[in-house]
């Protein structure tokens, strides 16, 4: 009796820590802006490992000051050709003293916008031409390469993207999503034709060339719903 009631209790204290488990706020980030991640990946052939690890990293998973209040979650500096808004920040500029003064940071309309233009920042500078020769597939390259070509002035930088992914398995992201076929029954030629009668039983009346029925006689068959099975692709989650 004993062990009877303490299976449902065992299950029960399951289902509660499970339920109650406190999201991280790396967590909320990477569910917020993993997909965002992968389409620029379809878009350029920057690994989404690396985009969403250098998101993570840069804006403090959404929670630093350009981040919060310019959409900023790549510590994107204005530049000759930005036209666009922006913010000011202390960053690492000095004057000639050696103080810490305003640097300019590129401000968007969303953090949607920051991973487009992330994209973008990388494709139109020479520099990071080297990276596109890497395969897609191999993060712990494309990280240190965008160290070496300049990406961060941490000299750790690399190392940090690459302890990052291992630690969320955002590598998973980099994985093609592999659509499977559809399989359709097939339709099947000459199909009976039905009719309901009034008590609402189906009758089913052969066709002319049937020899399995009569033309003049009527039968009560069960009807038999046929199904379209549609597998949809699944995207693996990260940790």
């Amino acid at each position: 009796m004993k062990s009877t009631i303490l299976l449902p209790v065992l299950v029960l204290i399951g289902i509660l820590s499970t339920s109650s488990r406190v999201i991280t706020v790396q967590e909320r980030y990477m569910e917020q802006y993993k997909y965002m991640a992968i389409s620029e990946m379809n878009r350029s052939g920057i690994p989404a490992s690396i985009k969403l690890a250098q998101g993570i990293l840069e804006s403090q998973s959404g929670r630093s000051e350009l981040a919060v209040n310019a959409n900023n979650h790549f510590g994107i500096k204005c530049k000759s050709n930005w036209s666009g808004e922006t913010y000011q920040y202390k960053d690492d500029d000095l004057d000639e003293n050696g103080e810490l003064i305003h640097s300019c940071f590129r401000m968007y309309g969303s953090g949607e916008q920051s991973y487009i233009d992330h994209t973008d920042f990388i494709l139109n500078r020479s520099r990071y031409k080297p990276l596109f020769s890497l395969p897609k597939n191999d993060y712990k390259a494309w990280a240190m390469g965008l160290k070496k070509c300049g990406y961060a002035t941490d000299p750790n930088y690399g190392i940090r993207l690459i302890e990052t992914i291992e630690k969320y398995n955002l590598n998973l992201l980099d994985a093609p999503v592999i659509v499977k076929p559809v399989p359709v029954l097939p339709v099947i030629e000459n199909t009976i034709k039905t009719q309901v009668n009034t008590t609402n039983k189906q009758v089913v009346k052969g066709s002319l060339n049937s020899s399995k029925y009569s033309k003049n006689k009527s039968y009560n068959v069960k009807s038999k719903k046929r199904f379209r099975t549609f597998t949809a692709p699944r995207l693996s989650e990260s940790k």
